[in-house]
């Protein structure tokens, strides 16, 4: 399959605009259901926020201006807020003023798509040169908006609902039919569908069917002057530091979990593992500290203690710690803190964490599946693990435990490894799709009207 893999093959650096370069003068970014300006890992937050914020910099330091549109979820949020230089934040009203799960908000399609094309109706005409639509609500929006102004749209799918049902946790809500029409709707009106790697290429192109050459591949990326590791050397003395910080013991092994804490994202396999490393391997279980980084979503709502529950039934209550979301600053301290960070999603369309954390130094054993395939190098930067039995879990994190050498090559390799993904690459790549989708739409543009006058 030759999908485009556009900002793939090389690690660019910083994008400079170029004249006359054919990129849109303004980029309108849909993202209905959750704000750029919310702290990822709790509610609906997390690396789709963390996607846009720096895709968003980096675009308007290439000449780009962005105009990020989401709902409002107060009545004191200010219409618009400057993000960064040449990165606005619309808040559009639409519904209550207060979170909606994700399964309310296509009854406030109607009134958020009104609110965008009353935004672009105040400007000159011509505002918006290109529509960058984030998760399927916002396609939906998007391909409305695309019609009415005449540009075309890009959308980013992040999660996709088949795939989903297809890698379904225990118990989990299946995602509805309603979103699955919906996804099938906007893969077919978009003028570019943007994967975050080739695995998610191959799912839009066999289970949507996806037009292959309206596929390109953008590897996300990874803040690389945050997400550090230690200078050589010094990694006992951080460690020990972001330890204290977190309240972790100096003398521990630490495995870390960060992220939303819901059956997809799979915590309970993490708390499992530690439990039946206690049965396989004592001594190692016993200087195990499980830390949990995160707060309740999606259906995790619906039973917000169940991973505290959980603990307490598997008797390792006094082997975990939970900590609420963490700023950047303080996560990349997490991540330092940490011997082993787990990922055991049951699906990820690509896995910033795993790779945040490799960028800090810190190994990953995360589940083979999705994006994590590509975040993380089997065998090099971490371990992938095959399915999810708690069991296999605990011998492959155990074995790690016991490894210090082992653990030592893979912080060098994973650290190098995350030097491979960066948000200016993202950037660039993102810019070279906008660039064929403008250059595209003109041709259209120009061949109807061609046609027009013949007739």
């Amino acid at each position: 399959m030759n999908v485009a893999r556009v900002g793939s093959l090389h690690n660019f650096g910083p994008c400079r605009r170029p004249a006359r370069s054919g990129l849109p003068r303004r980029v309108a970014t849909l993202s209905v259901h959750t704000s750029p300006l919310d702290q990822p890992g709790t509610g609906d937050a997390g690396g789709m926020n963390v996607y846009i914020v720096e895709v968003a910099k980096r675009v308007a330091e290439a000449g780009v201006e962005v105009e990020i549109f989401t709902r409002a979820t107060a009545s004191d949020l200010p219409p618009v807020v400057e993000m960064a230089p040449g990165v606005l934040v619309r808040h559009v009203v639409s519904g209550p003023f207060e979170g909606l799960a994700k399964e309310e908000l296509p009854a406030q399609l109607c009134a958020f798509t009104t609110g965008v094309l009353r935004a672009e109706a105040a400007q000159a005409p011509g505002w918006y040169d290109l529509v960058h639509s984030h998760y399927w609500l916002s396609g939906q929006v998007g391909w409305l908006a695309k019609d009415r102004w005449g540009v075309p749209l890009v959308h980013t799918a992040h999660t996709l609902a088949k795939v989903k049902n297809l890698m379904l946790a225990a118990g989990d809500t299946p995602e509805p039919k309603a979103r699955v029409i919906g996804e099938e709707q906007v893969v077919a009106e978009a003028d570019r569908l943007v994967a975050n790697t080739p695995t998610e290429a191959r799912e839009l192109i066999d289970l949507y069917a996806a037009d292959l050459r309206r596929v390109a591949v953008v590897e996300p990326g990874v803040d690389l002057d945050r997400f550090c590791p230690p200078a050589v050397g010094r990694e006992d003395a951080v460690k020990l530091v972001a330890r204290s910080r977190f309240g972790l013991p100096p003398d521990a092994y630490v495995v870390a979990f960060v992220g939303r804490i819901q059956p997809l994202k799979a915590p309970d396999v993490l708390l499992r593992a530690a439990a039946e490393l206690r049965a396989l391997d004592p001594e190692t279980a016993r200087k195990l500290v499980v830390a949990v980084c995160g707060g309740p979503s999606g259906t995790g709502l619906e039973r917000p203690t169940a991973l505290i529950e959980l603990a307490a039934e598997l008797g390792i209550s006094d082997s975990v710690r939970f900590l609420p979301p963490q700023p950047a600053d303080a996560l990349a301290d997490l991540y330092r803190a940490a011997d082993l960070v787990a990922v055991p999603s049951h699906n990820e369309s690509f896995g910033l964490v795993a790779l945040e954390a490799q960028a800090c130094g810190t190994p990953v054993v995360a589940a083979a599946v999705g994006g994590l395939v590509t975040a993380v190098r089997d065998g090099v930067s971490g371990v992938l693990v095959d399915g999810h039995d708690p069991v296999d879990w605990a011998r492959a994190i155990g074995r790690l435990l016991r490894s210090p050498g082992e653990r030592a090559r893979y912080r060098l390799a994973a650290a190098a490894h995350a030097r491979n993904f960066s948000w200016n690459r993202t950037a660039c790549g993102l810019l070279a799709v906008y660039r064929e989708a403008m250059s595209e739409h003109r041709e259209r543009h120009a061949a109807a009207s061609a046609t027009g006058a013949c007739s």
